[in-house]
């Protein structure tokens, strides 16, 4: 019986926790961050007029879901009880059921890459699959203790963004049969690993303490969270200025959008930021410019 001391929860009250845990299970299980890799390869087909294979892009979006949440539930990360922020609690919450979703998605993934024939680019995918599992495994010994790749001085935000702009360029570029070394594609590519390297300098701005306590050597840590600002506005200016030939001013203007706002969310960029910020926020930015390459095309 309740305590009638006790408040009564309304309906809007209700309806907001509800909605909130909807929210969380969106952003904190990769679906909202796998809608972007879809979104940014979506956008380069948009280049080159043409829609994205519905099979394509389920098997990106199943590949990044579950390289991203295999990555959440590796143990030696929830041993790690250092910052125990909402978005990390949530994960250690609902650590079985992120380990099945990965899982369900690496079948998927696994069945659309063998019956879609990409078996004779197994050389090319295998390196950017092994470089996002490196990442995060430790499986290196050096100087007496085992690291993954993201401990390497300064390295992290680099291997991300290439594995992001190899994804979401050189993917589509193989598939419509464009050649990887012509001036369009390798524009396409730069431009691109500059935009997510600007926004990979977010998230190492976000894990400042954290990377600190535990050895990770990254820009914020090194040079001090507002150089690292200054170096990714530095990248962002860049990747506005790559512009591909055969690009229409029109497009290249409302592209432009999207650099505003990323360049503002860097700006603002803070580890106190409540996670809705970078998770929702910094992460969106990346649909925003699928959006923004989808109107004007």
């Amino acid at each position: 019986m309740r305590n009638p001391s006790q408040p009564t929860p309304t309906s809007a009250s209700t309806s907001f926790a509800g909605l909130k845990r909807w929210v969380d299970a969106v952003l904190y299980s990769s679906v909202w961050l796998s809608a972007a890799a879809v979104g940014l390869t979506w956008a380069t087909f948009l280049f080159w007029r043409a829609d994205v294979p519905p099979r394509l892009a389920i098997m990106i979006f199943t590949a990044t879901l579950f390289l991203y949440n295999i990555d959440s539930v590796l143990p030696y990360k929830h041993s790690q009880r250092l910052i125990l922020s909402e978005r990390k609690l949530w994960m250690i919450n609902h650590r079985r059921e992120l380990f099945l979703l990965a899982l369900g998605a690496l079948a998927i993934a696994g069945v659309l890459f063998w019956l879609d024939g990409w078996q004779h680019l197994l050389v090319f995918l295998g390196h950017l699959a092994a470089i996002s599992l490196l990442y995060s495994l430790p499986v290196m010994r050096v100087g007496g203790k085992w690291r993954a790749l993201r401990d390497f001085p300064l390295l992290k935000v680099f291997l991300i963004a290439y594995v992001w702009a190899a994804v979401t360029v050189w993917i589509p570029a193989f598939y419509l049969g464009k050649p990887l070394l012509s001036p369009v594609v390798l524009v396409l590519f730069g431009r691109r690993f500059l935009f997510i390297l600007a926004l990979a300098f977010v998230f190492d701005i976000r894990d400042y303490t954290k990377d600190q306590l535990t050895g990770t050597r990254t820009f914020p840590g090194v040079f001090g969270v507002r150089a690292t600002k200054v170096v990714a506005l530095v990248a962002l200016v860049l990747s506005n200025f790559l512009i591909p030939q055969g690009a229409a001013f029109h497009h290249v203007l409302v592209l432009s959008l999207p650099t505003l706002l990323a360049g503002a969310i860097i700006w603002f960029a803070d580890e106190t930021r409540p996670d809705y910020y970078f998770a929702l926020l910094a992460d969106g930015v990346l649909l925003v410019q699928f959006i923004a390459v989808y109107l004007a095309s």
